[in-house]
């Protein structure tokens, strides 16, 4: 049963991680504003951060690169944190939307570690030492 619905999460993180990719592509710009005007290149980043989630979810899907895939997420997620703790105290809405709601902004930092500890607890199988 848990192996099952490990499984389900595991299709559900990929398929999130992929509509979120694809969403670099056509929210590139807003992704962009996301990253403090100092740093260069910053839609080419949105861009490969788009192509990497994309593929870290194929690979997550893939048993044999499963566990290597698992560990490069949670480090993606780590790394890319600090973009939305300056969207949150910049203010900067979310991709796609005109307002941001600063309530919103601070909460969806909550969502973060949920999401590191659904892509390690998803992804791990059975003969994965914890990480």
């Amino acid at each position: 049963m848990i192996k099952t619905i490990r499984r389900i999460a595991l299709v559900l993180f990929a398929f999130f991680f992929i509509f979120a990719g694809i969403a670099h592509f056509i929210q590139g710009e807003g992704f962009a504003s996301m990253i403090p005007e100092w740093v260069p290149f910053r839609l080419g980043m949105i861009y490969v951060t788009g192509i990497m989630e994309i593929v870290l979810a194929v690979l997550l899907l893939i048993p044999s690169t499963r566990k290597q895939a698992r560990f490069w997420t949670a480090v993606y997620l780590v790394v890319i944190f600090p973009a939305n703790i300056y969207a949150a105290i910049a203010g900067i809405p979310a991709p796609g939307q005109e307002e941001a709601n600063e309530l919103l902004l601070w909460i969806r930092l909550l969502f973060q570690p949920l999401l590191i500890w659904w892509v390690l607890w998803a992804a791990k199988q059975k003969n994965d030492s914890a990480i």
